[in-house]
């Protein structure tokens, strides 16, 4: 049983996210400022602040186990440092190919010094908008593990969630480890919005 006051929190967290999202599509012009009021309450009303997203690979263990899962992803409609955080498991575009997605942890954001263990890298710091990822899997190679020590500093734009539940089987599920500040934001949405049979659907064989 969800609370009450869980619940006025999810309404915030949705109100917000609908003004974000229909505040981007008006300065996009893809609607007018008559359309921007009932794009927002459309958005709060029918639309949901999570999506399944299906992910197999190594890169994630053990968070995500390498025979695949199937993760509950918060959606970020504008992903700047006051929304998605150092430490969170997020799903970004693959730099490498546009048209799939990765699922990685968020390292380090823009100001941050990047230093390498290889005498031989110079040091740098990431600039405006920039990210730095990383696997979960401490046994990988880099090129194994397809992040940024491969592929370098992503755009925080092609960031597009923040993973919050992970369902690995039937019996092995639960919330995603990620920043302290991420999993306070994401409480009342993983209250309301979970659903481990609608999840449990989605598994691929």
């Amino acid at each position: 049983m969800v609370s009450l006051s869980t619940w006025f929190r999810y309404i915030a967290h949705k109100l917000e996210y609908s003004v974000s999202l229909s505040y981007k599509s008006y300065t996009m012009g893809q609607i007018t400022n008559r359309e921007v009021g009932d794009r927002i309450w459309k958005n709060v009303f029918h639309g949901k602040l999570t999506y399944l997203h299906w992910n197999r690979g190594e890169e994630m263990a053990p968070t995500i186990t390498g025979q695949g899962g199937t993760l509950l992803v918060r959606k970020l409609p504008t992903p700047d440092p006051t929304r998605v955080f150092v430490g969170d498991v997020v799903v970004l575009k693959d730099p490498e190919n546009s048209d799939s997605h990765l699922v990685r942890r968020l390292a380090a954001i823009e100001g941050y010094e990047m230093a390498s263990t290889d005498e031989n890298d110079t040091p740098f710091v990431l600039e405006k908008d920039q990210c730095w990822v990383v696997s979960d899997n401490d046994t990988l190679k880099a090129k194994e593990a397809r992040d940024s020590r491969t592929f370098g500093p992503v755009p925080m734009t092609g960031i597009v969630g923040r993973v919050v539940y992970a369902l690995r089987t039937a019996v092995d599920h639960g919330p995603v480890p990620n920043s302290r500040l991420g999993m306070q934001k994401d409480s009342p949405v993983l209250a309301v919005e979970l659903d481990i049979d609608e999840m449990a659907k989605n598994q691929k064989a």
